[in-house]
């Protein structure tokens, strides 16, 4: 297997185990800091997010526009492609401005609001990892 392949799939991989760590225990985690300390602790929570999530991000993607520079074109391929999309444009659209906003104050309703539309990433990330998996395997 090609170096760039192994790279793509391992990091795709990845990015599907962190995304299921942040919605089903951080998510619901939010909800039980108290609502003084929030503030604090949510900021800190998205600086070292960004350190673990935002580098494999940009792996995931180099990779990708590798292997279409090296010819792969087959659907499952292309709709993982389209998929990285998916999570980037979820994550400007929707996550990037409630969290900022989660910045400022405890609000349970945004808190609900991310933990939902994360769904998007959610299951946009996890069908990326099946589609490549059965493309790159």
């Amino acid at each position: 297997m090609h170096w760039i392949t192994t790279t793509h799939l391992a990091v795709t991989w990845m990015l599907v185990g962190l995304i299921w760590v942040v919605q089903i225990l951080v998510y619901p985690q939010f909800s039980r800091v108290a609502a003084r300390e929030f503030p604090d602790y949510h900021f800190a929570h998205c600086f070292r997010i960004a350190l673990i999530v935002v580098p494999p991000m940009f792996v995931e993607a180099a990779t990708a526009a590798w292997l279409l520079y090296e010819g792969m074109r087959t659907t499952p391929f292309l709709i993982s492609v389209g998929l990285i999309l998916v999570v980037w444009l979820s994550t400007a659209v929707f996550q990037a401005p409630t969290h900022i906003r989660l910045m400022r104050k405890f609000d349970a309703a945004l808190i609900r609001h991310v933990t939902l539309t994360n769904w998007i990433r959610t299951l946009a990330w996890t069908a990326r990892g099946l589609l490549v998996s059965m493309t790159l395997s």
